[in-house]
């Protein structure tokens, strides 16, 4: 979809100043001399970004913006202000409009940077809203966000498997959402009227797992007070999800090799031999391989789920998609909280794609989920999300164990300038000022961490 951005100011040399700027992309641009023709145009079209004067021959910009926000709260907008209207620019920002930019303009790479992001913050809010109305349109179930190249290959990957009735293997970090993707493919079979029975076969002991997968009559074992089913019979016409399935013990993983070479089982305290026809789905967050190599895990019943293996990316290596999440995220915790904390400030946004995510897509929705929680309503900032503190990877790993020096100091500084930049509102000016920097110093230390856009 083309860009579509709206420019609201009455000074020539501004609107000259952009026009150039985008000639030569694909961004369609819209110009308004006054407030009046702003809100003719904001009627007719649907814009992806608004740049709009704060001093306008009949209007207020800031509380134009109000109005246009009132009525589509995802607006994303910035406001153009001169140094003096800085306080009141600021003010805007903890109001809920994305950035603000300073006249005269002194960087022109700054301003495409600014304006980049704001696009990017538009396409999370419009990724968000499709999928959802997509979802809407069939059925309400859960949803995989994200465009990266990464989780297109996954959903083409998943789309081949699902009609296939086949044993499927999801390995992939913990916290990657390996239980979404099996649902989504069983959501996507054959089987999608059956149940979907999920268990984690590293999160509880031997006794209970067996008798959850199996079920139990009444008296089998203490405690066993009536007859229960099973999730292997729970399964039947459906799928049986076994998630770090590299936790179950030697002799679950000798009954289970044979429940799949016979498709049958018994109870525990029973002697009834009783079928079941389902999908098997498995995770695991460890090679199985050499789990194999070591003796841990069965070397025969690696071959018997290994039939299909679906690697599933970290967070890391899909920081395209961090956006899109946390606007989802953010949007599920309001609701969830009946909070309106939002939207996220470009320093928030910052620290959330620059940030490593050891524990991937649940860390990230953790900490949208705290941000939002202990937090009313307003722009959510850098130090509302915490991450510094939560996730920066140390310096010292474990006792006697330091990270090598360039790594450490580059971990340091990216921090330090997720900070400072939150702190002074994103203007380098004062950033510098602060930091004991140069100017032309600071600049380049950002542009390395990914602070402002590419040349």
């Amino acid at each position: 979809m083309t860009p579509k951005i709206l420019i609201v100011d009455d000074d020539s040399y501004t609107r000259t100043l952009l026009e150039g700027l985008f000639r030569n992309s694909q961004t369609k641009v819209d110009f308004a001399l006054n407030g009046a023709e702003a809100k003719s145009k904001f009627r007719a079209r649907d814009y992806h970004l608004i740049l709009m004067d704060q001093r306008l021959p009949d209007a207020n910009g800031l509380d134009l913006l109000r109005e246009m926000r009132h009525q589509r709260p995802q607006q994303v907008a910035i406001l153009i202000t001169g140094y003096a209207d800085v306080r009141d620019a600021v003010r805007a920002v903890r109001e809920g409009v994305f950035d603000y930019l300073t006249k005269p303009f002194e960087n022109l790479e700054e301003l495409e940077a600014v304006i980049e992001k704001g696009l990017e913050l538009d396409r999370a809010y419009r990724e968000i809203r499709d999928l959802r109305e997509s979802l809407g349109a069939r059925q309400r179930g859960p949803i995989l966000i994200g465009s990266s190249p990464a989780i297109e290959r996954l959903l083409q990957q998943m789309e081949q498997v699902a009609p296939l009735d086949t044993t499927v293997l999801l390995e992939g970090e913990s916290g990657t959402g390996k239980e979404l993707v099996a649902q989504l493919i069983h959501n996507a079979s054959s089987r999608t009227e059956g149940r979907f029975m999920a268990i984690n076969c590293g999160a509880q002991s031997e006794q209970l797992l067996e008798s959850t997968l199996f079920g139990f009559e009444k008296g089998a074992f203490t405690g066993a007070v009536r007859t229960t089913v099973g999730y292997l019979e729970e399964a039947d016409g459906g799928t049986l999800f076994l998630d770090e399935i590299a936790d179950m013990s030697q002799k679950l993983q000798t009954s289970m090799l044979r429940v799949l070479q016979e498709r049958t089982f018994t109870r525990l305290g029973s002697t009834q031999v009783r079928s079941s026809d389902f999908r098997l789905i498995c995770a695991t967050n460890k090679r199985l391989e050499d789990e194999v190599k070591e003796g841990r895990f069965r070397e025969d019943l690696f071959y018997r789920i290994n039939v299909v293996a679906l690697p599933l990316p970290p967070l890391r290596e899909r920081r395209e998609d961090v956006l899109a999440l946390s606007t989802h995220f953010l949007a599920h915790f309001n609701a969830k909280f009946d909070k309106t904390a939002g939207p996220l400030t470009p320093g928030a946004i910052r620290a959330l794609e620059t940030c490593p995510w050891p524990g991937n897509v649940r860390q990230l929705q953790h900490a949208i989920e705290r941000a939002v929680a202990l937090k009313s309503d307003g722009p959510v900032t850098a130090d509302d999300l915490d991450l510094i503190a939560q996730t920066s990877e140390p310096m010292v790993q474990e006792i006697g164990t330091l990270l090598p020096y360039q790594e450490a100091r580059g971990n340091f500084e990216r921090d330090y300038l997720t900070r400072l930049l939150e702190a002074t509102g994103d203007n380098v000016s004062e950033a510098a000022r602060q930091s004991g920097l140069s100017r032309q110093n600071l600049y380049v230390r950002m542009k390395r961490w990914g602070f402002v856009g590419k040349s």
